[in-house]
């Protein structure tokens, strides 16, 4: 297009190596603000910036970003059809951005990730003069972090099936009482993998912890909901957890059991750096449950979760990890297998059917 040598705004100072990233917003004041946000690392580079989908796809063959950050609405091409588009043509991480919280406009957010995004975050607060510190850091950490992610093909978007035991590593059925799922960078998408698959009468009770931006677990939420027999909600405090349902903690708490075996959610002190931290409801399970309570750690950065399945698995209860082909980061599962954590390490696709094995009756 005519006007977009205007909009290109490569950094000639940046080192070779930098991360390169190009924004797609059809707000100036918001692509005003990122910008001032990643220029000030040198290992980021803004090697352009479009106004809308289309406008952005036209640039990508040229310019090669490693990240691309989007919108949702825009006029001409939104976020949902850019993101197809890309992950068909180019694909490559897509972080999402998002000025709204509402309800209605988280759960449409949701759908890019559906569609191949990586990761969502609300957009970083702040003028052309000045941005908030936190935000800043977030958005700065989520882009050197996807730009390790490599993405080589759209999302599958068969129809779900039931899933198949076989070819699965020799797990005998145990008598759970309680499982827990942990993810971090990636986990929308591997959540929606395990829990679309396992049927509405799963009779163990899932606990479920996601590493999010603050104002997007209950957009999370309502989306799983939409798409899976199970009863997927958001946990009540002093309530007893019950088969057939999911449970993620509310915004910013840790999702525990109490001494009676009943959900509370904490406003405890963070813990490894996370709240919610799913070290802290798979170190609950273990010590309510002991041997019948099962953890598994998806996709993620860092090592939160660790200690949790060293918890369960020392008492006695089954501990699996995603395996490092199918994770988009490899860092939490990777690090519980070399903790020796992990009872079993399985594709993501594997997971379901192995809880569905595990737990039957």
């Amino acid at each position: 297009m005519s006007d977009q040598s205007a909009l290109r705004t490569p950094q000639s100072n940046a080192p070779p190596s930098a991360i390169k990233v190009l924004l797609v917003d059809d707000s100036p004041l918001t692509l005003a603000i990122l910008k001032r946000i990643l220029v000030s690392d040198p290992g980021i580079q803004v090697v352009g910036t479009a106004i809308n989908g289309r406008q952005a796809l036209e640039m990508i063959p040229s310019l090669q970003p490693d990240v691309v950050c989007t919108d949702l609405h825009m006029p001409v091409m939104d976020g949902l059809e850019f993101t197809h588009a890309v992950m068909e043509k180019f694909p490559r991480p897509i972080l999402v951005l998002s000025i709204s919280v509402q309800k209605e406009q988280v759960f449409n957010i949701f759908k890019l990730l559906e569609a191949g995004a990586i990761e969502v975050m609300a957009k970083p607060r702040g003028t052309e003069d000045g941005v908030n510190e936190p935000d800043a850091r977030e958005l700065i950490g989520k882009i050197k972090i996807l730009a390790g992610v490599v993405v080589i093909r759209k999302r599958n978007t068969a129809p779900i099936l039931a899933p198949s035991t076989n070819h699965l590593p020799l797990i005998e059925p145990m008598p759970l009482r309680i499982i827990g799922i942990g993810a971090s960078t990636g986990g929308p998408q591997a959540f929606l993998e395990i829990l679309s698959h396992l049927p509405g009468d799963f009779p163990v009770p899932l606990l479920c912890v996601q590493h999010i931006s603050e104002g997007f677990m209950q957009g999370m939420v309502d989306w799983l909901a939409a798409q899976c027999r199970l009863k997927i909600v958001t946990a009540t405090d002093g309530i007893e957890p019950e088969p057939g349902f999911v449970y993620f903690p509310r915004e910013g708490t840790h999702l525990l059991l109490d001494s009676r075996g009943r959900l509370a959610c904490s406003n405890g002190a963070i813990y490894d750096n996370h709240r919610p931290s799913i070290s802290m409801t798979f170190k609950s399970q273990a010590q309510y449950f002991g041997s019948r309570a099962a953890g598994v750690l998806l996709t993620g950065m860092g090592r939160d979760g660790v200690e949790g399945m060293q918890a369960i698995r020392q008492a006695g209860g089954v501990t699996i990890a995603q395996d490092e082909e199918s994770s988009i980061i490899f860092g939490m599962p990777g690090e519980a297998i070399a903790q020796n954590a992990a009872r079993y390490v399985l594709p993501l696709p594997k997971i379901a059917p192995a809880l569905i094995k595990l737990s039957a009756q």
